[in-house]
C-alpha cells in the first residue's frame, strides 16, 4: 500500500486554506470560510462558496471564519472545513488516511496546539504534524533555515503577523501579533464608517484595501469608487474614496506589527544582528502585497526589507516540503 502513502501539507489560515501534496504543488487555494445551516447545524458550504455567502445571507444561514487571529475558534466547524479540505485533496478515498502536516501561529499556547492536532486527526488525518508558521514560511521563501547565519522572516496573514530570526534551524527570536488582514479590513471598515458616514461590509473593505491601499502615503493617489449604506438616511449610497483614506485607517495596525517587529530586533544576539543587517528582512504572507508596507519596515528598523516571491503560497509551500523532509525538519516539528 505504500504508493498510496498520502501526505499532505496544510496551511491553515483565518482567511485561506492552502493545500500542499507533495509532487503536485498546491491544490487547494480557498476562504476558510464555511456556511452553517441555524436550522440543524449542517454544514452546507465550505470555502469559495461559502465566503460568497458572508455578510449576505437569510436567517437560516450563518457564514463563519471557524479561525480567529490564526487559531480555532470554532471545533466543530473547523473539523468539518478540515474533513472537507483533506477529503477533496485525497480524491475522496476514504480508505486512504493521510499524513497531514499543519502550519499554526508562532505564538499558539500548547492548548491551542492540542486542538489543532485533535481537529486534524478527527478529521480524518492519520497522523498529525505541527510546525510553526514563521520556520515554514522561511521555507517557503527559500531561506537556508539550517545555515548557521541569521534570517530574519516576516508573514504578514489574515489573523496574526509572525516574524523571526532563525538560525540553525530553529527560531532565535520571534514575536506573534494578532494583527493581519482582517485586522486591517475592519479598521478600514471603522474609518469609513466614521468619516465618511458610510456602512460597508467586510468584503467591500478587503476590495478597497487590495485596490487602492498603501502602507505609506501616496504621491500619486489613487481613488476607488465604493458603495455602501449612507448612516444618516439609510439608503444606499455611493462614494469615492482616496488611498490617503486607507493609509489613515490602518496607520494603528501598521505601527502594531512595527513595533513587534522592532521587539525581535532588540531580543536578537548581536552576532545574528549583524547577518540581519547583511541580508535584510524577508516578507511573506498574503497581507505583505499591501503596497509600501516593505519600505514602511525598511524606514522603521534601518534594515533593507524584501518581498518573498508568491508571497501568499510561502507557508503551504514550505509545509509540503518540510513534510517530505521530516527527518531533516525533525527538530521544527511537533508530532501528535
Amino acid at each position: 500500500m505504500s504508493m498510496f502513502q498520502k501526505k499532505i501539507g496544510i496551511d491553515l489560515g483565518t482567511t485561506t486554506v492552502l493545500v500542499y501534496v507533495p509532487k503536485r504543488g498546491i491544490i487547494i487555494n480557498e476562504p476558510s470560510v464555511v456556511a452553517v445551516s441555524t436550522v440543524d447545524g449542517k454544514v452546507l458550504a465550505v470555502g469559495k462558496e461559502a465566503k460568497d455567502m458572508l455578510g449576505r445571507t437569510p436567517d437560516t444561514i450563518v457564514a463563519r471564519r471557524p479561525l480567529k487571529d490564526g487559531v480555532i475558534a470554532d471545533y466543530r466547524t473547523t473539523e468539518a472545513m478540515l474533513r472537507y479540505f483533506i477529503n477533496k485533496a485525497t480524491g475522496g478515498v476514504r480508505l486512504i488516511r493521510p499524513e497531514v502536516m499543519v502550519a499554526v501561529p508562532g505564538g499558539i499556547t500548547s492548548t491551542e496546539r492540542r486542538a489543532v492536532i485533535d481537529a486534524t486527526l478527527a478529521a480524518g488525518a492519520k497522523a498529525a504534524y505541527i510546525i510553526k508558521e514563521p520556520i515554514v514560511a522561511a521555507i517557503g521563501a527559500n531561506i537556508p533555515i539550517g545555515s548557521p547565519s541569521g534570517h530574519m522572516i516576516i508573514d504578514i496573514g489574515g489573523g496574526t503577523s509572525e516574524m523571526a530570526v532563525i538560525a540553525l534551524g530553529g527560531i532565535v527570536a520571534s514575536e506573534s501579533v494578532r494583527i493581519g488582514g482582517v485586522r486591517l479590513d475592519s479598521a478600514i471598515q471603522d474609518h469609513v464608517r466614521r468619516v465618511h458616514g458610510l456602512a460597508i461590509g467586510e468584503r467591500t473593505a478587503e476590495q478597497i484595501k487590495i485596490q487602492i491601499g498603501s502602507a505609506m502615503y501616496l504621491e500619486d493617489k489613487m481613488t476607488m469608487e465604493v458603495k455602501g449604506r449612507d448612516l444618516a438616511t439609510g439608503l444606499p449610497k455611493i462614494i469615492t474614496i482616496t488611498s490617503d483614506d486607507v493609509t489613515e485607517a490602518i496607520v494603528n495596525e501598521l505601527q502594531g506589527i512595527v513595533d513587534t517587529v522592532k521587539e525581535v530586533l532588540q531580543k536578537t544576539p548581536p552576532e545574528l544582528s549583524a547577518d540581519v543587517m547583511d541580508k535584510g528582512i524577508i516578507m511573506s504572507g498574503g497581507s505583505s502585497q499591501l503596497r509600501n508596507i516593505d519600505k514602511l519596515i525598511a524606514e522603521a528598523t534601518g534594515v533593507p526589507t524584501y518581498i518573498a516571491d508568491d508571497t501568499q503560497l510561502c507557508v503551504a509551500r514550505g509545509t509540503g516540503i518540510a513534510l517530505e523532509n521530516l527527518e531533516a525538519y525533525k527538530r521544527s516539528i511537533f508530532t501528535s
